[in-house]
């Protein structure tokens, strides 16, 4: 993204506005580069598989059969390198769905709308139900501590430079900086 913006501005080109990348609470990758990039350049975000291939939707559960349509244990993309993450992840969007009364899917899709930089998500319905269901998440709204257990379910290790960059700066870091780094700096 970062290479197409500099050509773009070296040759008087029109930027891009906006990138289209994978972001789910199943895998938030996109927060080391994609979306502090996309804070920094004014970039919009559209997210596809919000809902990480239907993973998230509330019907893959612990120590339950897998419904039929999917293969967790072979099925490749999005990729799942943590299963027992995957389900504390379930678990945590069945609860608050519970709270408000509604699908695990709209929780997971509230909490997609609400981070830094996402304009819109491509939710990938295979049924006029499933559908419908998915566009009543944009009227969710998720509680600070609500937002706070999902984050935690999900949290990304925080690799290098990114674990130097909030112990030893974080008194200067840019709103950029923050999409990731904002939940360690309440924990130190």
């Amino acid at each position: 993204m970062m290479k197409a913006l500099s050509v773009a501005e070296r040759n008087r080109l029109i930027a891009p506005v906006s990138q289209q990348i994978y972001y789910s609470l199943q895998a938030r990758d996109a927060e080391y580069e994609l979306l502090p990039a996309a804070v920094d350049q004014g970039i919009g975000v559209q997210v596809w598989s919000p809902l990480a291939g239907g993973l998230l939707s509330g019907k893959y559960r612990r120590n339950q059969p897998t419904p039929a349509g999917r293969q967790l244990e072979n099925f490749g993309e999005p990729p799942v390198h943590d299963k027992e993450k995957l389900f504390d992840i379930v678990e945590v969007l069945l609860a608050i769905g519970e709270e408000h009364g509604v699908s695990a899917a709209q929780v997971a899709l509230a909490w997609t709308m609400h981070r830094p930089a996402i304009t819109s998500v491509i939710v990938g319905a295979r049924t006029e139900e499933q559908l419908k269901d998915n566009l009543k998440a944009a009227e969710l709204t998720l509680s600070e501590d609500q937002l706070n257990r999902l984050n935690q379910a999900s949290q990304p290790p925080l690799l290098y430079p990114y674990w130097h960059q909030a112990s030893t700066a974080a008194d200067r870091l840019s709103p950029a900086d923050r999409v990731l780094l904002e939940p360690f700096l309440k924990t130190q």
